[in-house]
């Protein structure tokens, strides 16, 4: 039997709401409501992670590709860095796993890096390029 995932939709372009929607692959054990503070307390703790070369956090700079809560509560998020040659790549997915094992509801995380596909500036939010003085 294929185990019950939720997949929570984090699109950098969106404005994080108190009731944030997960995009959920049905049948999860995990309550809606819950599941909704879950991914809203996720996206909150990502945002306090911030690439040291480029002043703005890593959701918004549009870093974060996926974040899966399966119904064991062990949190999966797929990110990528600006340039594979960053020099905080070894680091950086320690910073986020930090970040997201605080949030009440999830028992474990597991962070994976992936370069496909590569991370280009039109993946940053608005508040990004405004930040860096791009808009």
């Amino acid at each position: 039997m294929e185990e019950q995932r939720d997949i929570i939709d984090v699109k950098a372009n969106e404005p994080v709401e108190e009731n944030a929607q997960a995009e959920t692959s049905g049948g999860s054990s995990i309550p809606t409501e819950e599941l909704e503070r879950i991914t809203a307390d996720i996206i909150r703790s990502l945002k306090t992670v911030y690439d040291p070369e480029i002043p703005v956090d890593i959701y918004e700079l549009g870093l974060i590709y996926k974040v899966d809560l399966n119904d064991d509560r062990l949190l999966t998020v797929d990110m990528t860095l600006t340039a594979p040659g960053c020099p905080v790549a070894g680091e950086m997915p320690g910073w986020v796993e930090g970040a997201v094992r605080g949030v009440e509801g999830v028992e474990d995380v597991k962070v994976e890096m992936t370069f496909d596909p590569p991370w280009t500036p039109e993946k940053m939010s608005d508040e990004a390029k405004l930040e860096l003085g791009w808009l």
